[in-house]
């Protein structure tokens, strides 16, 4: 089921009296966009009924993009360098987990396990990009090589949809932002588990 959710009339209010208008960005460029898909994997979408229901919007979208030649990037979690090898963030999961569930992340998110795959439904053309991360965010030091390869392509606008929206969609959004890309986040082509948590990675 897709998120029913609506934005508080404070974070409006808050809104035109900062700017003026909802809207930050009128429009962009095609040729300085590139369409970003977050973290679409078995791991975060295959029994998560929210995430299940983006994958038509996000196919729509990424199949529009092409028609536009925008290119799509795939990115996806990769916790470790395949099933099996030490965590390449192993802070998070030895603290943020109980050591049972640490495991099972670390596990279902590395290369060559199911849950690391990106969902079956999703149409991914031979033509996109796929780019694996170590965080949240793609854009901070050493998570991984998309900022070099948005700059090579004189990327300036970014389009981004995927999952979660509080956590990876939002971290990968506002990182962006910091480095002066000009970001939209799609409502009905991110999902979080929860509508308040989608609604607070919105606003």
């Amino acid at each position: 089921m897709p998120h029913n959710v609506k934005v508080p009339d404070y974070v409006i209010d808050r809104i035109m009296a900062k700017r003026g208008k909802l809207e930050v960005f009128e429009n962009f460029d095609p040729a300085k966009t590139a369409f970003l898909v977050v973290d679409m994997q078995n791991f975060y979408v295959a029994e998560v009924e929210t995430a299940r229901s983006i994958v038509p919007n996000i196919n729509r979208l990424a199949s529009t993009c092409r028609g536009k030649n925008i290119p799509v990037f795939w990115l996806i979690m990769s916790v470790a360098e395949k099933e099996g090898d030490p965590s390449q963030w192993p802070l998070y999961h030895e603290y943020f987990f109980t050591p049972a569930k640490g495991m099972n992340h670390l596990a279902k998110l590395s290369p060559g396990n199911w849950g690391h795959e990106i969902y079956k439904e999703l149409d991914v053309q031979a033509d996109d990009r796929i780019v694996s991360k170590k965080r949240f965010s793609p854009f901070i030091v050493g998570s991984s090589n998309l900022h070099d390869q948005l700059k090579t392509l004189r990327v300036e606008n970014l389009i981004v949809a995927g999952t979660a929206t509080n956590m990876c969609s939002e971290s990968t959004a506002r990182d962006a932002m910091m480095l002066d890309y000009k970001v939209v986040m799609v409502e009905d082509a991110n999902a979080a588990r929860y509508d308040d948590d989608h609604l607070a990675g919105l606003t």
